[in-house]
């Protein structure tokens, strides 16, 4: 029996599974970097040459390059800029104001960004307050802050987190959400219980999340397969997930409608009928279909066809208006996971029974 303890361990653990390889490229470039600095530039003391390889690395889970290489020359510039002031004005209260206000302003006319900005005035704060120049001119530091960039970012390249397992993993979290959404709705409809619809609406408005959270570890698996030469041949495995990234977010805006609108046709005279929450878990269940298959690197075909099964259902006559509303956001969610599996708009849609044809005793979906 799972207990709340033994499942917060089991995630512990899996986000540490995941985290792992980023501490090893901290450990390891770090120490090649200090010893870089000392072997190969002569520095005594590179404080800023490991801790440059931790700012870099220590952002690349969900970042962009563009962000990272704002991180090094952000360090680069506020040490360069920070320890020359400092060795003409020496150090203290009026001269750290001055220090980083200048230092922020060459950033700024720069036309950095936020994060290069605040960067620079926090280097230029190390040097000013816990470095003052002795033994190093601000010049040395900038080297040593510009080779633990690219120390870092060869860490990154060289000892690379699997991006297969970074995206899986998020867009694990994104269908999950879905899944559940659509299975607490169709248990709403099932006991024609408005506090169940109620509870489906919550969690469907907490799902934006994951979507953001899958689109960050989808930017960052992109990059380790671009910089990183132990993954270059392996591309193609990841443009599924890419290819199910837009669909996917859709897949949970249209769940958000579905619920809201599950809730509004269980208070009318005639409450939606069973057969809408069979099919609410058919299409769940085609979504942990595909989050599986997409985690074992096989093209989603079971996926797929169990939502052109669904797709090909026909809906039962007599609904209400907030009824007519959900066969049209499972319509809507059927093309959004069908795209995600890798079919083109126009196929998926196809695939859904028209709803134009005559009616007859059941018309179809």
């Amino acid at each position: 029996m799972q207990t709340p303890l033994s499942d917060h361990v089991r995630e512990r653990l899996g986000t540490f599974g995941l985290m792992a390889p980023s501490i090893a490229q901290c450990a390891v470039g770090a120490a090649l970097a200090w010893i870089v600095a000392i072997e190969l530039l002569g520095h005594p003391s590179p404080f800023f040459a490991p801790i440059s390889v931790l700012v870099c690395v220590g952002v690349g889970l969900g970042q962009r390059l563009r962000r990272v290489a704002e991180l090094v020359a952000g360090v680069s510039l506020g040490v360069g800029v920070g320890d020359l002031l400092v060795s003409w004005i020496g150090s203290g209260a009026w001269q750290l104001a001055l220090v980083v206000a200048l230092a922020m302003s060459v950033a700024v006319l720069l036309n950095g960004g936020a994060l290069f900005v605040a960067q620079v005035g926090s280097s230029a704060v190390l040097v000013a307050v816990l470095v003052p120049g002795e033994g190093a001119g601000g010049l040395d530091r900038m080297a040593d802050a510009l080779t633990g960039g690219i120390i870092g970012i060869a860490a990154v390249a060289l000892l690379p987190a699997s991006p297969f397992t970074i995206a899986a993993k998020h867009l694990s979290g994104v269908l999950d959400a879905l899944s559940t959404v659509l299975e607490q709705a169709a248990e709403a409809i099932e006991k024609r219980d408005a506090d169940l619809a109620a509870e489906a609406l919550d969690q469907a408005r907490t799902t934006q999340a994951a979507v953001e959270e899958f689109e960050a570890a989808l930017q960052t698996s992109k990059e380790i397969t671009l910089i990183s030469p132990l993954h270059w041949h392996r591309r193609a495995r990841l443009a599924r997930y890419e290819t199910a990234a837009v669909p996917v977010d859709l897949a949970l805006r249209n769940a958000r409608v579905l619920s809201r609108r599950t809730l509004s046709a269980l208070g009318e005279a005639a409450p939606p009928p069973a057969a809408l929450a069979e099919v609410m878990r058919e299409i769940s269940e085609a979504a942990l279909l595909l989050q599986l298959e997409l985690s074992a690197g096989r093209d989603p075909t079971l996926a797929r066809q169990a939502l052109l099964a669904v797709a090909a259902r026909e809906r039962p006559a007599g609904l209400g208006f907030s009824a007519h509303v959900i066969i049209a956001q499972l319509r809507s969610l059927v093309v959004d996971l069908l795209q995600a599996t890798g079919m083109e708009h126009e196929a998926a849609t196809a695939a859904l029974t028209p709803l134009e044809e005559p009616q007859s005793e059941t018309r179809p979906a």
